[in-house]
């Protein structure tokens, strides 16, 4: 391979990348969806949607909202399943690792909730691949907090 054609993912596809694998953990039946805390360029949590630990899978019916037939987007406040942001935060907190000034990369933008949580946990930037229900009540704490919040956008 010539130094011309050796080619490396930057940093953000490489994470991104990651997220991607992450999410194929996923176990909600409607969507899958990943982040990764990355500090100094090191991952130090990640985090995939669906339902708590110890409770049954969301795809084998543990979540009735997403087992049920209704719309997307609708009845959210019934669904049991954690998002991927939710989930890294969390696991790095049980396991005692600081997220604090750290990145968040997400497959997804984050919703409200999540935006809340990364602003508190003090998170200092969000780099998400697909739009979904971002709202600018979202973007604004975002500016309003400090974070930078960018959307990826592959090569």
């Amino acid at each position: 391979m010539t130094k011309e054609t050796f080619q490396r993912p930057d940093w953000d596809e490489y994470f991104m990348d990651i997220a991607q694998v992450v999410s194929t953990r996923g176990n909600c039946c409607r969507r899958k969806v990943a982040a990764v805390i990355v500090s100094d360029r090191r991952i130090i949590s990640t985090g995939y949607n669906g339902t708590p630990r110890g409770i049954k899978n969301c795809f084998e019916g543990g979540c009735p909202r997403c087992a049920s037939d209704v719309q997307s987007g609708e009845s959210l406040g019934e669904c049991i399943c954690a998002h991927a942001e939710e989930n890294a935060i969390v696991q790095a907190a049980y396991h005692g690792i600081s997220v604090k000034n750290s990145m968040i990369y997400c497959t997804l933008s984050p919703c409200l909730m999540c935006t809340k949580m990364i602003i508190n946990a003090g998170i200092k930037e969000v780099v998400y691949e697909t739009e979904y229900h971002f709202t600018e009540q979202a973007r604004a704490l975002f500016d309003s907090a400090g974070v930078v919040c960018r959307k990826f956008e592959r090569k």
